[in-house]
C-alpha cells in the first residue's frame, strides 16, 4: 500500500515516514506544498535508510501528487496549516482513501505548553469537517514524540490511541500502526474523543521538558 505524508518533511513526517518504511513493506510518499522540498527530504530518508533501503519505496511528490496516491494520506502539517492543506487535496483522494490526523493544536508561554481546542472539539474533528463524508478520517500519532521516532536506535515501547467513526478505517489504522516495530494500539472510540487523545500532548512535553529521565516521553497502558 502507499503511505501519503502531507508535509511529510517536518519532525513527525520523517519519523513516522522512516518506521514505515524500515518496519513495513509499504511504499512511503513524502508530500510538500514544494515538490522539491519533498523529493530532497525523501533523498534524506532513504540516506538514514541505507544501505537496505529501495529507491523506489519512499519518493518525494506535491501534496496533491501524494494524496492522489495514497491508500492512507497521515497529514503532518503544523496545525495553523492543516485546514488549508487539506482544502487543497480533498479533490485528489482516492473513494477508498482514509485519512490519519496526529495533529495537536497547543500554544506556550512562559510555564509550558497548553492544549488549544476549538469550536469542532479536535483538529482530527476540523479535518473529517472539510472533507467529504465518505472520506473516513481516524485520529492516531498524536501522543509519539517525533525525536522518539527518528531515532532508529531507540526501541519503542508505546502505545498509539486510536479514534474514529468507521470501525473498518480504524482496523486498517492499527495494522498499520501494529507493523512499526514496538507500538501497540489502543482503541478510543468515536471521534469526538480524539480532543481528549490530543489533549495528553502537552502534558507529555511539559513532563519531559521538566524531567530529565523522560526524554521524548510516551504513553503505555497497563
Amino acid at each position: 500500500m502507499q503511505i501519503a505524508l502531507l508535509g511529510g518533511s517536518g519532525d513527525i513526517g520523517e519519523g513516522i515516514g522512516l518506521r514505515i518504511a524500515r518496519d513495513t513493506s509499504h511504499d512511503v510518499v513524502i508530500g510538500s506544498r514544494r515538490r522539491e522540498k519533498a523529493e530532497d527530504a525523501a533523498a534524506s530518508y532513504r540516506n538514514t535508510l541505507a544501505p537496505n533501503a529501495d529507491d523506489s519505496r519512499i519518493v518525494g511528490a506535491s501534496n496533491e501528487t501524494a494524496a492522489s496516491e495514497g491508500d492512507f494520506v497521515i497529514v503532518c502539517v503544523p496545525p495553523r496549516y492543516v485546514l488549508d492543506t487539506v482544502q487543497a487535496v480533498r479533490s485528489d483522494l482516492k473513494d477508498d482513501t482514509v485519512v490519519v490526523s496526529p495533529c495537536v493544536r497547543m500554544s506556550r508561554n512562559e510555564t509550558g505548553f497548553h492544549y488549544q481546542s476549538s469550536e469542532v472539539g479536535s483538529v482530527a474533528e476540523e479535518i473529517s469537517d472539510v472533507l467529504p463524508d465518505q472520506v473516513p478520517v481516524v485520529g492516531a500519532f498524536q501522543n509519539l514524540a517525533a525525536g522518539a521516532l527518528t531515532d532508529l536506535d531507540r526501541d519503542l515501547d508505546l502505545d498509539v490511541v486510536v479514534t474514529g467513526d468507521d470501525d473498518e478505517s480504524k482496523q486498517k489504522v492499527t495494522a498499520l500502526l501494529e507493523g512499526i516495530e514496538g507500538l501497540g494500539t489502543c482503541d478510543a472510540g468515536a471521534l469526538a474523543n480524539s480532543r481528549e487523545v490530543e489533549s495528553l500532548t502537552p502534558l507529555l512535553i511539559n513532563l519531559s521538558m521538566n524531567n530529565s529521565d523522560l526524554h521524548d516521553l510516551g504513553v503505555k497502558f497497563r
